[in-house]
């Protein structure tokens, strides 16, 4: 299984930047995805997630409105639109893919497989 992680970059504030993950080797209509982001000194943060039907979403208080979680289960990606971005944005993001989330969408422990991360760097 690989996740491929892509679209990072540096923006300023205010910017925005769409992030795409691309999976291989995994059955991923049935994986619930998600995006998690560290920055530097930081713990693993729980960004969003999106269920396999795309009906239910859930986001992380400090990005509602202004990121959006979307899959494409024909194409295997999962893609993260992050508008209004600050420099409290700015940290490595990270794809996961999980099937059995037993302590909740936002308990990285859960998720079996990531991807590599991609830089986000925020310009003040």
């Amino acid at each position: 299984v690989q996740l491929q992680a892509s679209g990072g970059g540096l923006v300023q504030a205010g910017g925005s930047l769409r992030l795409s993950c691309a999976a291989s080797g995994l059955d991923f209509s049935n994986n619930i995805m998600a995006w998690f982001r560290q920055a530097p000194g930081k713990e693993r943060s729980f960004v969003a997630a999106i269920d396999w039907s795309s009906r239910n979403r859930i986001y992380a208080e400090s990005v509602k409105g202004r990121f959006t979680i979307a899959r494409d289960n024909a194409k295997s990606t999962v893609s993260l639109q992050m508008s209004d971005l600050n420099p409290d944005d700015a940290a490595i993001y990270y794809c996961a893919a999980g099937r059995f989330l037993n302590h909740g969408v936002e308990h990285s422990a859960d998720y079996d497989y990531w991807g590599q991360g991609t830089q986000v760097t925020v310009s003040s």
